[in-house]
């Protein structure tokens, strides 16, 4: 079972549209179901109307989703209630400011409760108050202390130590906002998600969420893969913050420049021009991972 998991900040781009395409050869080369999930938690900056566009252009592209797809901003009941019935022996509040970390790299943990403290609140709230003790504020997730390891398919043996790296994560912003995360390990969890291919800026948040994933006792993820990123000219990774070009799909010659433009990057062998249904028959048909091994660039553009 594997997903594609956008975020409509924006249009799709090239990069993004890579990741797309390699998560869905790869999970039908295998015989899988590739699923949709449209990850718009942050309401701020997410758009209706970038989540319908990505819709057009998959669909265009022949990349066709199977079964429902799950709108995160649907789902924060889903988040809460996990949050409060089964991490709440990990988790704290804080109300640091962004200006008192501007120094840390990681989160110094100035609002972890001290442990006979934390104790003592164990055995004497009931969980509605512990509960009632994290509204209006940032919730803070511990994470293990210990070196974790996992294998990636495409990067090979990972080895990191979330609490280390990354520190006391937040969960839920104080106002209400479900992080990525959480929401992530939750769906991946629900969804039955065996295979994750994304990219491979994401790849140092893996021990985090497969941590989660255990507090919460949901399946974790079998396979990772992060794929290498599509960067620009000035060697940033493609992506919305960069102001990358939204991709074209409204003609049948786009979306067939488009594929062969990805696998390309993907170093894959070359497809007919054809249908972009055929296209991507062929492409998963000839998918192999061998040549995406331990790169860290796919290309420029």
């Amino acid at each position: 079972m594997g997903r594609f998991a956008p975020s409509p900040t924006g249009e799709l781009h090239l990069g993004s549209l890579t990741t797309a395409i390699a998560s869905y050869c790869h999970i039908k080369s295998l015989g899988g179901t590739w699923l949709l999930r449209i990850e718009d938690t942050d309401r701020q900056r997410c758009s209706t109307k970038f989540s319908e566009q990505i819709l057009i252009d998959l669909e265009n592209l022949g990349l066709h989703w199977e079964g429902s797809i799950w709108y995160q901003s649907e789902r924060t009941d889903i988040y809460n209630e996990l949050l409060h019935d089964q991490l709440l022996p990990y988790v704290y509040g804080c109300r640091c400011s962004r200006k008192d970390l501007a120094d840390y790299d990681i989160y110094p943990r100035f609002c972890l409760p001290d442990p006979k403290t934390a104790a003592y609140e164990a055995h004497t709230l009931s969980q509605q108050q512990k509960t009632q003790g994290l509204v209006d504020k940032k919730v803070r997730i511990q994470l293990p202390n210990q070196s974790m390891g996992f294998i990636d398919g495409i990067q090979g043996i990972q080895w990191s130590n979330p609490q280390q790296s990354l520190g006391d994560v937040v969960l839920r912003r104080a106002d209400g906002t479900i992080n990525y995360f959480l929401a992530a390990s939750v769906d991946d969890g629900l969804q039955g998600i065996t295979h994750v291919m994304r990219g491979l800026d994401i790849l140092p948040l893996t021990t985090t969420q497969i941590s989660i994933m255990s507090y919460l006792n949901l399946p974790t993820v079998e396979h990772w893969y992060h794929l290498p990123l599509v960067e620009n000219h000035c060697g940033q990774k493609l992506s919305k913050q960069n102001l990358a070009t939204p991709i074209d799909t409204l003609s049948e010659q786009k979306c067939q420049n488009l594929i062969q433009k990805a696998l390309t990057l993907l170093k894959q062998p070359e497809v007919d021009v054809d249908k972009p249904e055929a296209m991507l028959e062929q492409a998963v048909a000839q998918w192999r991972l061998e040549p995406l091994q331990h790169q860290s660039v796919l290309g420029k553009v």
